[in-house]
């Protein structure tokens, strides 16, 4: 009798690991391939000729973007990041993609720009990130380039982290510590401001 079920635990051990291991790999390919599309997408629909210069809006958008719609390509030449953006922030859209927050401006627009990634994936780098680090965003509206300012880390709740100053920013967003197990209890907040905005801002350019 104990060793039926013994042999019944170990059964269902090998179930429960091996469904694992399929969700994973699931998990894994259905991200690749989305990045995969997303890369695609960017690189076969023509970009907006018009130049994006810091303090001047570039060419809107032709509609909101849909959730789960890939809407650039962000990267940290520095951590060697780069990584396909989609609209939303909800579980599905950040298993694939680092997620734009509905809500906050667009690459281009005045405002903050506000991403959400995994600390196990896609935003796992940044726990090397530092200040006057080049974040580039690349949409078919234009290619913008950004430089970290600043990083905190800062309680789940605290939506401040969205508020604008009024100019071109970008804000990164991930769960904090990066190695803690289960529901990190803290958010680690990346502030970036557009290249020469500030300089512009300033000099009283909107």
């Amino acid at each position: 009798m104990k060793r039926s079920a013994v042999r019944w635990l170990r059964r269902a051990l090998l179930i429960a690991g091996a469904s694992l291991l399929a969700y994973c790999a699931f998990v894994w390919i259905d991200a690749w391939r989305f990045q995969r599309q997303g890369e695609r997408l960017l690189m076969s629909l023509p970009a907006s000729a018009a130049p994006a210069v810091p303090g001047i809006p570039s060419a809107p958008p032709a509609k909101a973007p849909s959730k789960g719609e890939p809407i650039g390509r962000m990267e940290i030449p520095r951590l060697d990041v780069s990584v396909i953006v989609a609209e939303g922030s909800d579980e599905p859209v950040l298993r694939r993609a680092v997620g734009h927050i509905p809500g906050t401006a667009l690459p281009g627009q005045t405002g903050n720009t506000a991403l959400a990634g995994h600390r196990d994936t896609f935003f796992r780098p940044l726990r090397n990130i530092r200040r006057d680090d080049v974040i580039r965003f690349t949409t078919l509206q234009g290619d913008y380039e950004y430089r970290v300012v600043s990083t905190s880390i800062v309680d789940p709740r605290d939506v401040a982290v969205l508020d604008s100053d009024g100019s071109e920013e970008l804000t990164l967003i991930t769960c904090y510590p990066f190695y803690f197990v289960g529901h990190a209890p803290r958010r680690f907040v990346v502030r970036a401001q557009r290249a020469g905005a500030g300089e512009m801002a300033a000099a009283g350019v909107r």
